[in-house]
């Protein structure tokens, strides 16, 4: 079993690890270009395939982490509804797709937020980790839910939706990168990635608000 578990780790690492390349690549390189929607349909293959085998490396034998469970799903939700963001170009309504996907990580958010408050309450270590992401997905799904009520009131919406998403896994990436690769698991390499993160999706959520705005 254990020999089992080795490879799983290492095919989830191997494809993580495509994600993560591709997915800085995909930032360098010139938005909208051929090679940065290669290197996006790259990154997502590589980011989905790892968390999927993620999921059930966390439930076998001395490897059991809810944590990095509940991580796992959020990560596919942000490639899904990232990659789901670009149909929006064309389409006016969300799909029931859409809305399964955003309504399910509101569900696994607020179970994280509950958790969180009862590892805080219990002084559990690093409860403040689920507090953290569930309340991050929550405020995500609440967004998805606004967008796709009023995906045409602002212009660009969708590009913006679609930034924002797949920065986000790309700090999913980076993250796991620095608490698996580099082996550095505290408080601050778990949420600096995102705050970081955050401030650059802000970045480009203004850029492309000016943008409309000249254009108007």
């Amino acid at each position: 079993m254990e020999e089992t578990i080795k490879i799983l780790i290492y095919i989830h690492a191997f494809f993580g690890g495509i994600g993560l390349i591709s997915g800085i690549g995909s930032v360098i390189v010139k938005k909208g270009s051929s090679l940065h929607k290669k290197m996006g349909k790259l990154f997502s293959m590589g980011m989905i395939s790892s968390s999927l085998i993620s999921i059930p490396i966390s439930w076998m034998p001395n490897h059991e982490n809810l944590f990095l469970f509940l991580i796992g799903l959020f990560t596919i939700y942000l490639v899904l509804t990232g990659n789901r963001a670009l149909t929006f170009k064309t389409k006016a309504k969300a799909h029931w797709i859409d809305k399964i996907v955003s309504g399910s990580m509101f569900f696994l958010s607020s179970i994280m937020i509950i958790i969180g408050f009862y590892g805080v309450l219990n002084s559990i270590s690093f409860s403040i980790l689920y507090l953290f992401f569930g309340g991050f997905g929550l405020f995500l799904t609440l967004k998805d839910f606004r967008f796709y009520k009023n995906s045409r009131n602002q212009k660009n919406a969708w590009l913006i939706a679609h930034i924002g998403k797949m920065i986000g896994a790309l700090i999913a990436s980076i993250t796991a990168f620095i608490i698996a690769g580099l082996g550095i698991g505290n408080l601050i390499a778990w949420t600096l990635p995102t705050i970081l993160g955050t401030f650059y999706i802000v970045y480009w959520k203004r850029k492309m608000k000016t943008v409309a705005d000249k254009e108007l």
